[in-house]
């Protein structure tokens, strides 16, 4: 289904009874808040509906199941994960899962975040308007009373939701996998202590929770380059390449002085969340640094989208 498509079938008087979105007469009226949502709700409908996101989410979904068979087969004959005597040659995580299938969701979450999601949603960021601008639609798009900031706020929640998405499909994957293939029972935290599967199951939805909220300001980055072209595909790539080079860059040690102030440096501070009690030190640098990004890139994008010569 096409954009138009999906505009259209909300009526000539749009979502919810707000107005018409053909740009008539009719239509110049007072943007209800009605509308506002139904505009949101198109944006979801238009990007869950596209196979390239139903692949994304399949592939994220994927990692898991691959990461739980891999450690199911290595350690089938006894062996440790890592194939050392103490299972030491993987991630602290990776070594618990034979234990507690529990352990898979934070190891997934673990080794999708550094790639995968980042990448994932710097494709559906970079995507949100220079691809409406690539495929002929966003000049209709904007005929709408609703203006060009509240377009460019229904992409950005878009791409929140999707960041959320992309999360859950990554945990509830690896928590069905964990669940099947292996043991499940008492948490034992990083600090050594040991909590109930209840409890454990809560700082596995606060730790997906943390995650989603890691990617908001690479969602208002790749919004911003968005603006930047009206080329889908540019953009995307634009996106995605910037978090593989910005994550190099956190890898230089020569470069510790600006470490702190990109980014993903935070992005895996959620294992804190695994001790007891829990350390949000990280956690909560992380989550300020993403508000900043997001409020830096995400004024750029409208500063920018805003002065934009529309012609396609």
């Amino acid at each position: 289904m096409s954009r138009a498509e999906v505009l259209d079938s909300e009526g000539p008087q749009g979502s919810e009874g707000g107005p018409d979105r053909t740009g008539t007469a009719a239509g110049v009226r007072a943007v209800s808040p009605l509308w506002t949502l139904g505009l949101f709700r198109s944006e979801l409908v238009t990007t869950f509906r596209r196979w390239r996101t139903l692949a994304l989410l399949g592939v994220l979904a994927a990692v898991p199941v691959l990461i739980g068979i891999a450690i199911k087969i290595e350690t089938s004959d006894g062996g440790s994960v890592g194939g050392g005597p103490e299972g030491g040659g993987g991630p602290a995580f990776l070594t618990q899962i034979t234990n507690n299938g529990l352990f898979l969701v934070f190891a997934a979450l673990a080794a999708t975040l550094p790639v995968f999601l980042p990448m994932a949603v710097g494709v559906i960021a970079g995507d949100a308007v220079a691809g409406e601008a690539n495929a002929g639609t966003l000049r209709y798009l904007l005929v709408a009373p609703a203006g060009r900031t509240r377009l460019l706020l229904a992409k950005y929640a878009a791409t929140l939701v999707f960041c959320l998405a992309a999360t859950l499909a990554v945990a509830v994957s690896a928590l069905i996998v964990g669940a099947l293939l292996f043991p499940l029972g008492d948490v034992t935290t990083i600090s050594g202590t040991s909590i109930s599967f209840g409890d454990g199951l809560i700082r596995a939805v606060l730790i997906a929770l943390v995650v989603a909220a890691s990617l908001i300001g690479l969602a208002a980055l790749g919004l911003f380059v968005s603006t930047l072209t009206n080329s889908g595909i540019a953009a995307m790539a634009t996106t995605v390449g910037l978090v593989i080079t910005v994550q190099i860059l956190d890898t230089i040690p020569q470069l510790h002085g600006i470490h702190p102030y990109l980014f993903p440096h935070y992005w895996l501070s959620f294992a804190d969340l695994l001790r007891e009690p829990f350390y949000w030190d990280d956690v909560l640098k992380n989550l300020g640094l993403q508000g900043v990004y997001a409020a830096v890139f995400g004024s750029a994008a409208w500063a920018r989208f805003t002065a934009k010569d529309i012609s396609a």
